[in-house]
Parts: structure tokens; C-alpha cells; sequence
């Protein structure tokens, strides 16, 4: 699996750009940018979820509304955090997110376990980190994410 290699320019805004190398695109082998997408695209609100600021915009890429596959869904619905305060439900309601995200990852069979952790650093601030294993032996791989996009 090689994606095009992204690096996150604002974590405060959860901006993502294409990295270069030598003036080249570069590329990546392993899952951190499947990863970075998977969490950072915004996935449509289910029906029941409250949405920020009363808006009304269930968001969600474009690209899902007649899917390859059924079901198949691109994002996550960490964004429904955005402006939450951050408490051990928000906490625990973004691991959950997470791992909702990534779960193609083993449907796929790319990893045989996706463990996800998250945990509030400090007021504002939520660090979520991914354990992938992946089928073919004991490699495991840890890819880490700290934003303080949550006040």
C-alpha cells in the first residue's frame, strides 16, 4: 500500500498538506496518511448525533454518497468534538470515533488489531494514538496525534 505521504501543517486547524522531497511528492509505504485521513476527513453526523452549535450541516466527504462499496464510508466523526469541553466522556467518546474510523482497516484485512487510545493533555488539548498489527507477524506500528482543536 503507497499513498501520497501528508504532513500536518496546523494542528490547531487539523490542516494537512502534501510533503515533498527534493521538489518531488513523497510518498508513503506504511498507513500514517490512510490513518490522518481516516480520522481528520469529516464522516456524515449519524441521525441522533447533536451537532456543534446547533448547526445543522451533517457534513461528509462527497465522495459517499453512492459508495463502491455499501457501507463503505470515508472520515470520522471526531469534528462532532470540535467545541466540546473536554471531559472523560468527550475523551472516551473520541476513542470511540477513532476507532470507528479505522475500522476498515481490519475489515480490509491491512491490520489483524487497531487499538486506539485517547487522552486529554491538558485543557484543550486531545492526543489519540493508534496501534496497528498487522497480519503478517508481530510488526506493530504506533502513529500518534495531538491537536488542541477541542476548546
Amino acid at each position: 500500500m503507497t499513498d501520497i505521504a501528508l504532513h500536518m501543517a496546523d494542528a490547531a486547524d487539523l490542516l494537512f498538506d502534501l510533503a515533498l522531497t527534493g521538489g518531488q511528492l513523497k510518498t508513503d509505504d506504511g498507513l500514517r496518511t490512510a490513518i490522518a485521513i481516516s480520522l481528520f476527513t469529516d464522516a456524515r453526523a449519524a441521525d441522533d448525533d447533536a451537532l456543534p452549535e446547533g448547526g445543522a450541516d451533517r457534513r461528509g466527504w462527497w465522495g459517499d454518497v453512492v459508495p463502491p462499496i455499501e457501507g463503505d464510508t470515508i472520515g470520522s466523526r471526531l469534528w462532532l468534538l470540535r467545541r466540546s469541553k473536554m471531559t472523560a466522556t468527550v475523551v472516551q467518546r473520541a476513542r470511540e470515533y477513532a476507532a470507528e474510523a479505522l475500522a476498515w482497516l481490519t475489515a480490509d484485512r491491512i491490520a489483524s488489531t487497531v487499538e486506539v487510545e485517547a487522552e486529554a493533555q491538558h485543557p484543550d488539548r486531545l492526543a489519540i494514538g493508534v496501534i496497528i498489527t498487522r497480519p503478517g507477524g508481530p510488526e506493530r506500528q504506533r502513529f500518534d496525534f495531538v491537536w488542541s482543536a477541542i476548546a
